[in-house]
């Protein structure tokens, strides 16, 4: 497996990070309850088989249910050979406001220690805001706790997670933050356009969202109708398949991979057929300038209407 450079941090990640929020708590399609979900059993010996497989980056979430205390108990002896992002508890309330400085200090505080406890270590390698949206990424309060943690060796770097351009601009702008974790996939491209700033500044990108939650995949068919249109865009990957003599959810990490600007790509792994397929894909292998021109050509024409949250809201994913 290779490793890449975590923008100007002194971290080096594997280009698979294993994604972690489905081993901890039902995400994705197909998957309605707990009792459509890997057993801890099961989750524990997926991590040892990534690891020893060569992946070193492992992504979770304090909002990901059991995620951070299935990796504390498989990776407690092992804690040295691995990198853990974590990222803290939510910050708005439910009719989305934010609560006083005070409050927020205690919040990342007490998510922090929650963390820690959980994933049976006492610094997280990287530690990010979870959905930060403008007004987070400027709050003079949060950027002092976490330059504050970072400076006392509790974590190593600081990063956010965004959504929007404007989100990862001001991120990048910021000279604050060191990673960022945004998504992009050969749908939604929109966020290739900070690639070339991320790396002017040295920020790193992580990918999220590479296989657009499992539709880039085999699990991509028989959508609801509201999806129709994203169900036969697809179809149009398929000269590039053939191309590249690969499945889809292989093409979509080739692409990300492709950028010289991407650290890692997060890849969601609740089966060990999806670790191997990752692992074939992060080959060293990836798209050339012919081929990449044709996957940048062939983003959805609407890129917009591309809203994980909004469709699992509206039920579509399900």
């Amino acid at each position: 497996m290779i490793k890449r450079p975590l923008g100007n941090t002194d971290i080096e990640v594997s280009e698979i990070a294993f994604g972690g929020v489905e081993i901890g708590m039902p995400y994705g399609i197909g998957i309605g309850s707990e009792k459509d979900m890997i057993q801890e059993k099961e989750a524990i010996r997926l991590l040892h088989m990534a690891l020893d497989s060569g992946i070193n980056f492992f992504d979770t979430a304090r909002m990901y249910g059991q995620s951070e205390a299935i990796m504390g108990k498989a990776f407690y002896s092992r804690r040295e050979e691995i990198i853990i992002c974590s990222k803290c508890r939510h910050f708005r309330d439910s009719q989305g406001g934010l609560p006083s400085s005070t409050v927020i200090e205690r919040m990342i505080a007490e998510s922090l220690e929650e963390s820690l406890e959980a994933l049976n270590t006492d610094y997280i390698d990287l530690y990010m805001l979870h959905q930060a949206d403008k007004e987070i990424l400027q709050h003079e309060d949060i950027v002092k706790v976490f330059e504050r943690l970072k400076k006392a060796g509790v974590v190593r770097a600081i990063g956010v997670s965004t959504y929007t351009l404007e989100e990862t601009d001001t991120a990048i702008e910021s000279g604050v933050w060191e990673v960022i974790q945004l998504p992009f996939n050969l749908m939604d491209q929109r966020q290739s356009a900070m690639f070339s700033k991320a790396r002017q500044k040295g920020v790193g990108v992580v990918i999220r969202s590479v296989l657009l939650k499992g539709l880039l995949s085999d699990r991509g068919k028989n959508l609801a109708d509201p999806l129709s249109e994203i169900e036969c865009h697809i179809q149009e990957y398929n000269e590039l398949l053939n191309r590249h003599a690969c499945d889809l959810p292989s093409l979509a990490i080739k692409f990300a991979l492709s950028f010289e600007e991407v650290s890692a790509v997060l890849v969601g792994i609740d089966k060990e057929k999806y670790l191997r397929q990752a692992l074939m894909a992060a080959d060293g292998h990836y798209l050339d300038e012919s081929s990449l021109m044709s996957a940048r050509n062939l983003g959805f024409p609407k890129p917009e209407f591309i809203d994980l949250p909004y469709w699992n809201k509206m039920g579509w994913l399900t």
